[in-house]
């Protein structure tokens, strides 16, 4: 069952969101080489903490950290380590959940580390223009399936291959609420949007084969083939005549003022 939202419940995930959109402002300056995957759960945890938010992530099914930290071929649930140090080149992605009064707001941003070449540059843009691409097909009475359709042709008319273990998905009160959401599909197909669903739209794109193997610690989903692996995530509000974004920065929502 798809829950509606009421305003008050999309006003509380907003605050939720808008802590998420000040850790993404602060990240895009603070990830550089030297500094370690643990380090980068510390400073979104401090952040969460002093604007009243608590890590949804943090002991959901065991896991240990405040954040979701993937280096490189790490597609999701890269667990954080002090000994895994950052490195030019290499690029990470950043997944968190907020929750704040009781709503919670899930996004995912991919950032490149220090001096980076244009493979790296060319899969992060690719993964944003998927979710921008899909969401601007989002309005009531369209379907579900016309936004993953979008997603997977943007993905995949650039070289790209869509994840398919992994899926986006509803969210309010508990991270994961229905439906599910499939990084591809048929234009319409799925559900029908209505106004006050609350949904997360994360393409998880992948520059080799779609394969993906968990690790031994039992969370981090990783390319079979070794190559880069990129996620970009936002909570999404579906409204009368559109939709709005819940978890972007202030400079983000500068920069798309612009395109």
């Amino acid at each position: 069952m798809i829950i509606i939202k009421s305003p008050r419940e999309i006003l509380l995930m907003k605050e939720s969101g808008r802590i998420l959109g000040e850790i993404w402002d602060f990240l895009k300056d603070y990830i550089q080489p030297g500094i370690s995957t643990l380090d980068i759960s510390h400073q979104v945890e401090r952040i969460m903490k002093e604007n009243g938010g608590v890590s949804a992530e943090k002991g959901y099914g065991g896991y240990p950290e405040a954040a979701c930290v993937s280096v490189n071929e790490q597609l999701v649930h890269g667990i954080p380590s002090a000994k895994k140090i950052l490195k030019d080149g290499d690029i990470v992605s950043v997944d968190l959940v907020v929750v704040k009064n009781g709503y919670m707001a899930d996004a995912c941003r991919t950032f490149p580390v220090g001096i980076y070449g244009e493979r790296q540059k060319r899969l992060i843009e690719v993964t944003e223009q998927c979710f921008w691409n899909g969401v601007a097909k989002i309005k009531p009475g369209a379907h579900l399936g016309d936004v993953q359709h979008e997603i997977q042709k943007t993905a995949e008319s650039q070289g790209y291959s869509v994840a398919r273990e992994y899926t986006g998905h509803g969210i309010g009160t508990h991270m994961h609420e229905d439906p599910y959401i499939p990084n591809y599909g048929e234009a319409g197909s799925g559900p029908m949007l209505r106004e006050g669903m609350t949904l997360c739209f994360e393409p998880m794109i992948m520059e080799g084969k779609p394969g993906l193997r968990v690790m031994k610690d039992g969370w981090t989903a990783v390319s079979k083939d070794g190559k880069l692996t990129c996620h970009y995530e936002n909570t999404v509000v579906v409204t009368k005549d559109g939709y709005e974004v819940l978890t972007l920065s202030p400079s983000e929502t500068e920069r798309r003022k612009l395109i």
